[in-house]
């Protein structure tokens, strides 16, 4: 009752601001027209609803639609599509129903099925309405020629859908409007709109004054001019033109919410609240104008503001729970994702199925995302946990007579951590499932959004669901997006999957397809070691030999590519302890780009390691040295040169930090000499003795060890605060 009552007397008020009547007027058809203008866009509809109910006219019914669309497109936000094209389509056919002959309902219903995009629907519409219009030799022939040119240019602007428009199809109806017509003020806007879609400035600025020479006193044009130089945030050239729509029309409302937006923009906050609090007082503070202040101010980026009226909203009207969107986005602008999410799930839980809009599953996806960002952290954490909690049960297992007690580890807290991490991940887990699902509900919402698939599986990657991941690309490839880029996403996916066979059979359709894409020789071979880690069928060999060779015709292109291939062609050689041929490929990396300093630090590093493994201890000493050269807080380099040097002097070597030692055996127990103990990723390396012993210092940041032997399986180990890593192999 209250909220019924405050909205007669709104109503009443804003009759008495905007016409300046001493007492009140019969509400007339120009009056809804003033008020669609003037964005009061509910004071609009109730005086067509009025005039529908004493006088109903197709004229009536049209406008009823138009004034539906228009509220639709000035808050995309707030209201649904489907919903909207819903209630002007019945107003359209209202109208066709009362005067089947009248044209512009035909064009009213062309509208809603461009927006739907039925264009097929929306071509019928536009034939029919024109067939209502009679054929002419001479304009002074046409019965009612300001009727016949508004339809033409009304059919014209029927081609406009949202920022797009097919000015092909349009233009020549609005040459043709102008041509009967050159003294109505709509049709220079139409045009002006036209232009101005097209990115055609000065065209849609001189239709626009011609607009304003054409009816001197509407505000229209100047709005619609400053509102180009807004767009294009030249705010200063804007502000005049809105200040003159203001000098026409002081009760124009539109201009002022303008400004109010322009000045937030701008920085200029007193202004900006001067003009707003304006627009607000010429709309007699009515919540639908409210709600169109606060989309001004989402537009503005003002989300506390935004935030702040949604409540205060709510405070007198909790049936609007569409504005739970509007705040659920601000929050999520402001980083508040926690908030985001419940202003979401609110939406969802209060709105109906019709009215969730495409942009709704989006920003749930983006928030629930953001909100578990630290996923990918989280399952860092959880595998060095696991790895710690393995390598303690290990040792403890281990442990014999009466060491058992005394050195047993308590593997309690230890446990307690891992398992809580993993509880961490299987809640965030939930929520990513959520995160999907809208994103999946978004990209098939109207069709299905490339850019949406892209953008799902690019998550789905970075969260480490690799087969998701590949899955996902692949649908790019149906859709014809097979770019070079796309096959090389799903490839690397199903390499980080282990999924090698099908990283194959998706690099192998690259190659064929992009002959010239080094990158697919490259991660074909990565994958061809993967598949074949211990360099049994020579497979990986092949490919990054037959890498070097396509990619020659070009070394300074491809440097990068042949660079990865000799790094592991030389890796290879020194695992064989194929020493001149490990130097060979080396020397190749050191000299393949001089000026690249990571190269020549990379191909130094190696060159250590394989003097290391050959005992030659004063040439690896030679190259940390030269390593020290090009960066000399190199702390590997200094700690590989000061163990040489204990080594060389017989003395007990300091242990480095980051020194880790331990014993490879195979399964029966026996040592493994010449077993290969390599940080993964890097150069860093070191080989077991003939008791199975390996002992080096591995780079900062270290994470996996891959430990591998002639005729055995390869196996990786997570890296601890443990520096002691022993290992057992299997054939």
């Amino acid at each position: 009752m209250i909220t019924r009552f405050i909205r007669k007397i709104s109503i009443i008020l804003t009759l008495i601001m905007v016409f300046g009547a001493a007492g009140l007027k019969a509400q007339t058809l120009d009056d809804a027209i003033t008020a669609t203008h003037n964005e009061l866009f509910d004071k609009a509809d109730q005086i067509l609803q009025n005039l529908a109910k004493s006088a109903p006219s197709s004229q009536i019914y049209y406008r009823l639609g138009e004034n539906t669309m228009l509220n639709f497109l000035s808050d995309t936000i707030s209201n649904s599509l489907k919903v909207v094209a819903a209630e002007a389509k019945q107003q359209f056919e209202k109208g066709v129903a009362l005067t089947p002959n009248d044209p512009l309902n035909y064009v009213g219903l062309a509208k809603v099925a461009s927006y739907l995009g039925d264009q097929q629907t929306a071509d019928q519409m536009r034939a029919k309405a024109k067939s209502f219009l009679a054929p002419y030799k001479k304009v002074s022939k046409i019965p009612n020629p300001q009727e016949y040119a508004r339809t033409l240019a009304k059919i014209a602007e029927s081609y406009i859908v949202f920022d797009k428009v097919d000015t092909t199809q349009a233009m020549p109806y609005i040459r043709e409007a102008l041509t009967i017509d050159q003294k109505n003020e709509m049709i220079y806007i139409i045009a002006g709109d036209l232009y101005l879609l097209v990115n055609n400035g000065s065209l849609a600025i001189k239709n626009y004054n011609k607009a304003q020479e054409t009816d001197p006193n509407s505000p229209m044009a100047n709005m619609k001019i400053g509102s180009i130089y807004f767009k294009s945030k030249n705010f200063s050239a804007a502000i005049p033109y809105y200040e003159q729509a203001i000098s026409l029309d002081k009760n124009y409302a539109p201009a002022y919410r303008e400004l109010g937006q322009l000045y937030a923009m701008a920085a200029r906050l007193e202004e900006s609240k001067t003009n707003y609090e304006t627009y607000l007082k010429l709309t007699n503070q009515n919540i639908p104008a409210k709600i169109r202040y606060v989309i001004s101010l989402f537009y503005s980026k003002n989300y506390s503001a935004v935030i702040k009226n949604v409540e205060d909203i709510f405070a007198v009207d909790k049936s609007r729970t569409f504005l739970n969107r509007i705040a659920g986005y601000s929050c999520y602008e402001q980083g508040n994702y926690a908030q985001a999410l419940i202003y979401m799930d609110h939406l969802f839980a209060t709105l109906s199925a019709d009215r969730i809009l495409k942009k709704d599953y989006i920003y749930y996806a983006r928030i629930l995302l953001k909100k578990n960002q630290n996923y990918p952290k989280l399952l860092t954490e959880l595998d060095k946990a696991n790895a710690e909690l393995t390598a303690v049960r290990e040792k403890n297992e281990s442990l014999k007579g009466a060491a058992k007690e005394k050195d047993k580890v308590n593997e309690a807290p230890i446990a307690a951590k891992a398992s809580d991490l993993q509880n961490n991940v299987n809640n965030i887990e939930k929520d990513l499932d959520k995160a999907y699902e809208a994103y999946e509900k978004a990209i098939t919402f109207e069709g299905e959004d490339a850019n949406l698939i892209q953008e799902k599986a690019n998550s789905y990657y970075i969260h480490r669901h690799y087969n998701e991941a590949a899955e996902t690309w692949s649908r790019l490839l149906t859709k014809g997006k097979d770019s070079d880029d796309n096959y090389l996403q799903i490839g690397k996916a199903y390499y980080q999957a282990k999924e090698f066979d099908k990283a194959d059979d998706i690099l192998n359709q690259m190659i064929a397809k992009y002959p010239d894409q080094m990158q697919g020789y490259l991660w074909s071979a990565r994958n061809a070691s993967a598949k074949d880690p211990d360099s049994k069928l020579g497979i990986g060999k092949q490919k990054f030999t037959a890498l070097i060779d396509k990619a020659s015709s070009d070394s300074v292109k491809y440097a990068t590519e042949i660079f990865d291939a000799l790094r592991y062609l030389g890796y290879n050689a020194l695992q064989s302890k194929n020493y001149d041929v490990a130097r060979a490929y080396y020397n190749r990396m050191a000299n393949l780009d001089p000026n690249n300093k990571e190269m020549v630090l990379q191909a130094y590093s190696s060159m250590a390691t394989l003097y290391m493994s050959m005992g030659e201890y004063g040439r690896a000493t030679e190259f940390y040295s030269k390593i020290l050269g090009l960066d000399p807080a190199n702390a590997s380099a200094k700690s590989s040169i000061q163990y040489i040097n204990a080594l060389q002097s017989s003395a007990k070597p300091k242990a480095s930090p980051n020194e880790i030692t331990g014993v490879i055996k195979d399964k029966s127990g026996q040592p493994i000499a010449g077993a290969s103990v390599r940080v993964k990723d890097t150069a860093a390396e070191a080989w077991t003795n003939a008791k199975g012993e390996y002992k080096f210092t591995m780079p900062e940041a270290s994470t996996v060890l891959v430990i591998s032997a002639k005729d055995y399986k390869s196996i990786e180990i997570q890296i601890t605060k443990s520096r002691v890593y022993n290992a057992s192999l299997g054939k």
